[in-house]
């Protein structure tokens, strides 16, 4: 078993996250590795989740794959592959990784973030359901009455929030985002969105899964529109059991909904400092990263 990773400390430190540490390798290039870092409510745990930067990882690269005839993405290599690596200039945080930071890093082309999260539900569920209970709206836009938890909506439905460096990503209405980035740049981040939660969303289905909803980010490089950071990963989205799913309750989901349901049960108030993990919810957390890797690429990970 891997030792868990809490955050890195190599050369030439750009940007430390929720989850991942970034550095700069010069050529615009960057050396992005995940750590084991797992955040709820856009706070921090004190305690990482044992080889999930390597989940995640993984993750991203196999599903970067699947969707590179719809959308480019910012990927050089991911390090581990040593046949792209070979033609990656070795240099800076490169050549202080260990094997098993290696596991957990991409190199990737420098963007210039576009500051939006751009989710895409397909059903209503986590907050869209709060907000929805609490004043039938979605995203401050209103739906039918009489939807049920976990129900399916006719369509996917773009939701954009903002892109916090800390604290808590707040939902948008059209206009908001419209205003932020400007109306022909919202309908595209709206429309490749939608088209890459589609074409993950089938495949997702072919496998018995339901992708319920996930958060893309997106960049340009070059003046091309570029899907960057993290992708269709249990951090950024939902996932159900298709054979679980029954509208009027919420299965159980293969993300960190596990323990953001346990999060939920106790008196925290969603603020740091976090609350101690039990290690039941790190091993169930770990458990349910693994199993959403596995049934969705085919392939068991030995951390």
């Amino acid at each position: 078993m891997t030792e868990a990773v809490f955050e890195t400390n190599l050369s030439g430190l750009l940007y430390r996250g929720k989850v991942r540490d970034t550095y700069d390798l010069g050529d615009d290039r960057l050396l992005m590795v995940a750590s084991d870092r797992i955040s709820a409510f856009d706070v921090v745990m004190n305690q990482p989740i044992p080889g999930k930067g390597i989940i995640l990882t993984e993750m991203s690269s196999f599903w970067f794959e699947v969707i590179e005839h719809v959308m480019p993405n910012h990927v050089i290599a991911t390090v581990n592959d040593d046949l792209a690596m070979e033609a990656v200039e070795k240099n800076g945080a490169l050549l202080e990784l260990t094997p098993d930071l290696a596991r957990r890093s991409m190199v990737i082309k420098k963007a210039d973030r576009i500051d939006i999260e751009c989710v895409v539900r397909n059903y209503i569920a986590g907050s869209a359901w709060a907000e929805y209970q609490q004043f039938g709206t979605m995203n401050g836009q209103s739906l039918q009455p009489g939807m049920m938890a976990a129900d399916k909506f006719t369509e996917p439905i773009f939701t954009p929030s903002t892109k916090a460096e800390s604290g808590h990503d707040m939902p948008m209405t059209p206009q908001e985002a419209k205003d932020l980035v400007g109306i022909e740049m919202h309908r595209t981040l709206e429309d490749k969105s939608i088209e890459v939660f589609q074409v993950a969303h089938d495949y997702a289905a072919e496998r018995g899964m339901i992708l319920v909803d996930t958060k893309f980010e997106f960049g340009l490089i070059d003046g091309e529109l570029t899907i960057i950071d993290e992708v269709l990963t249990p951090d950024s989205s939902r996932y159900w059991d298709v054979s679980d799913w029954s509208p009027g309750h919420f299965p159980p989901a293969f993300d960190k909904q596990f323990l953001r349901a346990w999060l939920l049960e106790t008196d925290w108030k969603q603020e740091p400092p976090p609350p101690v993990l039990p290690q039941e919810i790190i091993e169930q957390t770990q458990h349910r990263y693994m199993e959403s890797y596995r049934r969705l690429s085919g392939k068991s990970l030995i951390l």
